[in-house]
């Protein structure tokens, strides 16, 4: 069985304004023994960054079967059109909340439900397997209808693909949820539960983060942000 293995796209990152932030997601793309599987589609302001990623490793968007959606925030899903041809993993819990929506939570892009049923669309619900060693899960907090990855990979022990479930470092260090539409025990306890069984997260917003001997989670690679003045 050949075992899966993954390279970011996009690097997600938890710069903000005053007010607001600047939206950008992990992108990563998951190479199976059945084809390429897409982790979220990110949002406008990286448009142009995961096509070019994809270009750079002699894809098109055509070439990816499968989108994994996370959850169903604009910074996650805005780009859903550029993968219309494609199969959409959405959870039914995060497909229910897109409609009744807690009243904090402003990121919910219009009409993604609209362009999303005008594809390919499956509902998923509890736990599940995309591949041999891909495996899917609930992860509530940050949204009620959260999902994450688990990868068996040959290399790197056991990966999740945390998504928003784990969005940056502070949340890793302090077992708590920065920013919750869901009850924070929920939200606490999903984070608990991928720094226990995890080898290596990739957050929503951050470098990946690697467990020490010690149990506890660092990372290695700066988070570059480039930067340009027009």
């Amino acid at each position: 069985m050949t075992a899966p293995r993954y390279e970011i796209l996009v690097q997600g990152d938890s710069l903000r304004l005053r007010d607001g932030f600047l939206g950008i997601s992990t992108i990563a793309l998951i190479h199976t023994a059945s084809g390429p599987i897409l982790f979220d589609a990110g949002g406008y302001v990286t448009r142009v960054t995961v096509l070019k990623a994809l270009a750079d490793r002699g894809l098109r968007p055509a070439d990816i079967p499968v989108v994994f959606l996370s959850h169903l925030h604009f910074d996650h899903a805005h780009n859903v059109d550029l993968f219309a041809h494609a199969r959409f993993l959405v959870s039914r819990a995060e497909w229910d909340y897109v409609d009744r929506p807690h009243p904090d939570d402003l990121m919910l892009p219009w009409g993604v439900k609209a362009q999303l049923e005008g594809g390919a669309l499956e509902l998923i619900e509890n736990e599940g397997q995309l591949a041999p060693g891909v495996t899917f899960s609930p992860a509530p907090g940050h949204t009620p209808g959260c999902y994450a990855i688990d990868l068996a990979t040959a290399d790197k022990g056991r990966v999740v693909i945390a998504g928003d479930a784990i969005k940056y470092a502070k949340e890793a260090v302090t077992r708590r949820c920065d920013m919750e539409f869901d009850a924070p025990e929920v939200a606490n306890r999903t984070i608990t539960g991928i720094l226990d069984r995890a080898d290596r997260i990739v957050p929503g917003h951050f470098p990946e983060l690697v467990r020490m001997p010690d149990g506890r989670f660092t990372w290695e690679e700066a988070a570059a942000f480039d930067l340009l003045v027009r």
